[in-house]
């Protein structure tokens, strides 16, 4: 099976379980419709001394046998809108990867954070994946609106261009929330972040 090209949604760089609140972001996770795990962001902290973990366990599976696993793990150290220091672990279907790096001042280089509006402005991020800076562009998207917890919520879209990469960010056209993402991947196939519906309780 063609290696999916799900590292680079997932390292974003810089979302598992039902809901989300405050500044947590649970996404499920799904390749053409089907689901493959989860993705989880936490962001701690504040505005000048922030840090952000990321952790995204997937699983693509075959006639119910797995074909390809991703896990990545990172850690974010944060000085307002400034990444300064990046740990992380990822095992792109065996193939092993960890960086520890810092970002000095006066450089003020952003992650792939989703969470954070200013994002959109950004001309060059940093691949958590790999630690290497990444050229990018922005492109606003007519306004639309995706399933938030089973139900349609008016969201403003943009499409985040690298490299080879085609991804779709959005936000709640209410509050500028992160509430979604989908991505192109090889072979034609589309994957996607949503946040499920909360779980009933026991």
């Amino acid at each position: 099976m063609r290696r999916l090209a799900l590292a680079f949604v997932c390292s974003l760089l810089p979302v598992l379980a039902s809901g989300q609140a405050g500044n947590e972001w649970n996404f499920a996770v799904a390749l053409d419709g089907k689901p493959i795990g989860t993705h989880r962001f936490v962001v701690a902290g504040v505005d000048e001394a922030r840090s952000v973990d990321s952790r995204a366990d997937l699983v693509v599976r075959m006639l119910g046998i797995p074909v390809y696993r991703y896990r990545h793990q990172a850690e974010e150290h944060w000085q307002g809108d400034c990444l300064r220091e990046l740990s992380a672990d990822t095992d792109d279907d065996g193939k092993r990867q960890q960086v520890e790096q810092r970002f000095d001042a006066p450089a003020c280089l952003m992650g792939f954070a989703y969470w954070n509006p200013k994002l959109v402005q950004q001309r060059q991020l940093v691949d958590p994946q790999t630690g290497r800076v990444t050229d990018v562009r922005f492109e606003a998207l007519a306004d639309g609106s995706i399933d938030v917890r089973g139900s349609a919520v008016p969201a403003h879209g943009w499409r985040l261009l690298a490299d080879k990469q085609r991804i779709t960010v959005w936000y709640a056209a209410d509050t500028g929330r992160w509430i979604g993402l989908d991505a192109d991947a090889k072979g034609g196939r589309r994957l996607s972040y949503r946040i499920p519906p909360e779980k009933a309780p026991p």
